[in-house]
């Protein structure tokens, strides 16, 4: 017979490895101490809304913790978080000294994978960490993405769209998680190929309010354009600094922000963006009061 070692008051129960797999197998749970349960080092989330965080500490006052959380044991007494890391920082907050747990053995690859989908499922998590999950499932899980939308039940197209906002530069991710702009919004955003395009009309976007329609409609009108110049043609665009101070010099005269691009050969162009119909009648009365 096994061994069976005591790990605390309040269980319930002995834990072995036996009982250990009878809790997985019939949804057991176990009142467990907090102050024995360690952080998971694979914790994918970031980010935690401290108010989120409070009303949750506030139900768990009024009606204790609901949705068990899931740890490991790592050796007598001691416990790591697997999952339910929102649940242990809310029950903290609390004041409260044991948290129901459901308990399994797990190495470290399957309790990252474990952490990872759990995570995932929920919806608060904005689309960045979203993404990040997803990659860390197919970098150190070694998933094809075939193989995570099987194993998650999500649509491969699904998967492989979230992970293309990783491609996105800094800002653009940081808005995104701070919700100043859609998953929407950053899909079409991709589409451009330009760096420095892509950050103006992200600018406008947050500026002006773009629907996600709207940016669609933009980013489609700029790789059509694009698509009619030659191949041999096409240069990336450079702007020389002498001609910054113009730039924000026409930005401020219309009233938007003006792109001013100019080519090696020293040929280029000069965007005016407008957003409503109102703007456009006002820049074309400057233009005309210019021409009269």
């Amino acid at each position: 017979m096994a061994k069976k070692n005591a790990l605390g008051r309040g269980l319930g129960a002995l834990l072995d490895e036996q009982s250990i797999e009878k809790a997985r197998r019939t949804s057991q749970t176990f009142e467990i101490p907090i102050n024995n349960i360690e952080a998971n080092p694979f914790q994918p989330r970031e980010n935690f809304n401290e108010e989120g965080l409070k009303e949750l500490a506030d139900s768990i006052k009024q009606y204790g913790v609901i949705q068990p959380i899931t740890v490991r044991v790592v050796k007598e007494n001691k416990y790591q978080l697997i999952s339910g890391e929102r649940r242990l920082r809310a029950s903290k907050l609390a004041g409260i000294e044991n948290i129901p747990a459901y308990v399994r053995s797990a190495n470290d690859e399957v309790m990252l994978e474990l952490a990872l989908v759990e995570n995932i499922q929920r919806e608060d998590l904005d689309a960045i960490e979203i993404a990040i999950s997803y990659q860390r499932l197919m970098e150190e899980c070694k998933l094809t993405q075939e193989a995570l939308s099987e194993r998650i039940g999500k649509k491969r197209s699904t998967i492989s769209n979230y992970v293309r906002l990783l491609k996105l530069p800094p800002d653009i991710q940081i808005g995104i998680r701070e919700q100043k702009i859609s998953m929407g919004h950053a899909r079409a955003l991709i589409n451009i190929l330009d760096e420095e395009t892509r950050l103006m009309i992200y600018k406008q976007v947050i500026k002006y309010d773009f629907s996600v329609r709207k940016v669609e409609e933009i980013v489609r009108e700029l790789n059509n354009n694009t698509d009619k110049e030659p191949v041999k043609k096409r240069k990336k665009y450079r702007t020389p600094q002498e001609y910054e101070q113009l730039k924000k010099h026409l930005s401020k005269y219309f009233s938007t922000d003006v792109d001013f691009r100019r080519y090696v050969k020293g040929n280029g162009k000069i965007i005016i963006p407008f957003n409503t119909d109102e703007q456009l009648e006002k820049i074309i009365a400057i233009l005309d009061k210019l021409n009269s």
